[in-house]
């Protein structure tokens, strides 16, 4: 059957239950197809049902002419929330991503400038991050509303950091991380040392055995829970760590708690630079 017989909002019906990227691949079969697949009622489907809420909550509203154009400009990262946190929609699937920035984050002892320091950073895309001048008892945790992001989709928590020059201490013993959905209903945990793998290729080429044997006789203290992560760099030039993912069924509105924690030492540490943790759909 030639798609140009077909009346157009018939054919923009049926481009709605497909996806962003669908519609924009048949956009190109003809100029019938194209006009149909622009349409706002294609587009309308792809927006969350809660996109006007969301629109409320930017910092700096966003001009557009067509529901495409709204989807599009929401697919790079806006601030919402007084700045605390930012909203995006992955281009090929319309899912919901969000980061949480530092600020929106529980940071024990943050507000002691002893202890951290809050500061503008340039590489941020928020106003300002958390710097840890020095602690013995390092734990950060974030909280998200199942019911914000995308229902029957699995996602995953990644807190977002960088290391200072002068950092020392973080991987003296691995911190702890973790992930709960609700009251304990669904909960993973991991072990990951705050240190760029760089760091840990240099002190393995130069054959500090010391630091090797360190690590094994630490970890020991800590309990690993689902196994060892690792950093990894991002495409932004932040380090990413996975805290944990679940599935999100889409029903009741449960809590999500996520978590970086060394509490099991004594000893000093500094130098991590947190700029938030990012709620994203898994690949």
């Amino acid at each position: 059957m030639n798609v140009d017989l077909l009346p157009e909002d018939c054919f923009a019906h049926i481009l709605s239950y497909t996806s962003p990227r669908d519609a924009c691949r048949l956009s190109l079969v003809s100029s019938t197809v194209r006009f149909a697949a622009d349409s706002d009622n294609v587009w309308q489907k792809f927006l969350p049902v809660d996109y006007q809420e969301i629109l409320s909550r930017l910092v700096l509203p966003l001009v557009y002419i067509s529901k495409k154009e709204l989807f599009m400009r929401l697919c790079s990262p806006v601030l919402i929330d007084q700045g605390k946190k930012t909203f995006s929609l992955e281009k090929s699937t319309s899912k919901k991503r969000y980061i949480l920035g530092a600020r929106e984050l529980s940071i024990t002892w943050a507000n002691n400038p002893l202890y951290w320091t809050w500061k503008p950073f340039l590489q941020s895309r928020f106003t300002e991050v958390a710097e840890l001048r020095t602690i013995s008892w390092l734990q950060i945790t974030g909280k998200i509303n199942t019911k914000t992001i995308s229902p029957k989709t699995q996602y995953a928590a990644y807190l977002i950091v960088k290391f200072a020059e002068r950092a020392f201490g973080l991987d003296s013993l691995p911190s702890e991380v973790s992930l709960e959905v609700g009251n304990g209903s669904f909960k993973s945990q991991g072990t990951v040392y705050l240190r760029w793998q760089e760091r840990k290729k240099q002190l393995e080429c130069l054959g500090h055995l010391y630091f090797l044997h360190r690590d094994e006789a630490l970890r020991s203290r800590v309990s690993e829970g689902d196994g060892e992560r690792f950093a990894r760099e991002r495409e932004d030039g932040w380090i990413e760590i996975e805290l944990g993912s679940f599935y999100n069924d889409g029903g009741e509105g449960k809590e999500v708690k996520m978590c970086l924690k060394e509490v099991k030492g004594q000893h000093l540490k500094g130098g991590l630079i947190v700029e938030g943790i990012e709620i994203r759909p898994k690949e």
